[in-house]
């Protein structure tokens, strides 16, 4: 049965009363009904990241999840049209596994302060200056990155594709923290060479006493948290349990009680027994979660939006819907190549 304005209204309420203001989930439920009567009309399909607004989260999307979990689902829809509700380099792993079908992103603001610190000639000058060292890269990368790569990775399984390889050495790029935090966990010694010079100029890297080489990259979000702030929290409310992404520093992992992706975040407090948590991540996220599970305190430090993230309104999508605009377009060669090392990170799981 189709949903309509009021029914959308009351689930909203049900979920996020108290947490929005009622005016705004009565305009946001008549905008989710628009979206919904048209993603029928023209055989669509809306993945929404973990990371979206609440109204938008709780409303539109046919999936929701982290960037592996809509991976899959992109990877499998039979619809004609993918909506992603999320940033740019998510909408082109959905183009990257589905070349004829249309892949729309909401908004062409939508990039990543992560994807943007690294391109496709800072993997090939890598590759020059340690030849044969497989490279990972995140899956918060652009098309020509991934093309690049011999495999991808998420935060939920970077160590499990690192460790896949059996490899002396690996290049692993771009996210910093999330190298170092890998490094730790896999017990691999890690540098960080500079970008200054050519590979030509550096000549080949052959020492030994590195097992990972990274990159300088980090997400403007996630770098913001600190241990003090931890600290501070933990003065106040001595039993509360800390969980911060592996995109946090090491110094902020090693402080919190359990770090995680988006995905295993959210199972933690499904099954925790704490009474009270603190997400050290993106603040809608926390939103989401807080709305799924109301009978649990979540502490109110996670404030921090990304801005690219936030690009993405129902407005926005409704537009997109109607006019099919934001296309993603990707070169054959560089979408091919970018697709094996995306099916191999989706085959680790």
């Amino acid at each position: 049965m189709e949903e309509t304005t009021e029914t959308i209204y009351e689930s909203l309420r049900e979920k996020l009363g108290g947490m929005v203001p009622d005016f705004e989930l009565r305009y946001k439920a008549e905008l989710a009904e628009q979206i919904n009567r048209l993603k029928i009309e023209k055989n669509a399909v809306i993945l929404g990241h973990n990371y979206m607004e609440a109204a938008l989260f709780n409303s539109i999307p046919d999936f929701t999840g982290d960037s592996l979990a809509l991976c899959r689902e992109a990877a499998r829809t039979d619809r004609d049209i993918i909506v992603f509700c999320g940033v740019r380099f998510m909408a082109e792993t959905a183009k990257i596994l589905n070349p004829e079908k249309k892949v729309l992103i909401p908004s062409a603001k939508a990039g990543c302060s992560l994807a943007e610190s690294i391109n496709a000639e800072d993997v090939r000058k890598l590759r020059a200056r340690y030849p044969g060292v497989p490279v990972v890269s995140y899956v918060n990368t652009y098309a020509e990155v991934k093309a690049e790569s011999d495999i991808c990775c998420t935060s939920g399984n970077a160590a499990k594709v690192v460790e896949s390889l059996g490899s002396e050495a690996v290049i692993f790029l771009p996210d910093e923290y999330l190298a170092k935090n890998v490094a730790m966990e896999t017990g691999k010694r890690i540098i960080f060479p500079s970008k200054g010079p050519t590979p030509q100029a550096a000549g080949v890297d052959t020492r030994l006493d590195y097992e990972m080489i990274g990159w300088h990259g980090r997400c403007e979000v996630h770098e913001r948290f600190t241990v003090e702030d931890i600290r501070a929290i933990r003065k106040q409310f001595p039993e509360v349990v800390v969980l911060a992404h592996p995109e946090c520093s090491p110094e902020v992992v090693q402080a919190s009680d359990f770090s995680g992706s988006t995905a295993a975040m959210i199972t933690y407090v499904q099954t925790t027994d704490a009474p009270r948590y603190l997400l050290l991540t993106e603040c809608s996220m926390g939103d989401n979660i807080s709305a799924a599970n109301r009978d649990k305190e979540m502490l109110r430090l996670c404030s921090i939006r990304c801005p690219h993230m936030n690009e993405i309104t129902m407005e926005d999508t409704l537009e997109s819907l109607r006019n099919q605009r934001y296309e993603i377009h990707l070169d054959e060669e560089t979408r091919r190549r970018a697709e094996r090392a995306v099916e191999r990170m989706i085959e680790i799981g």
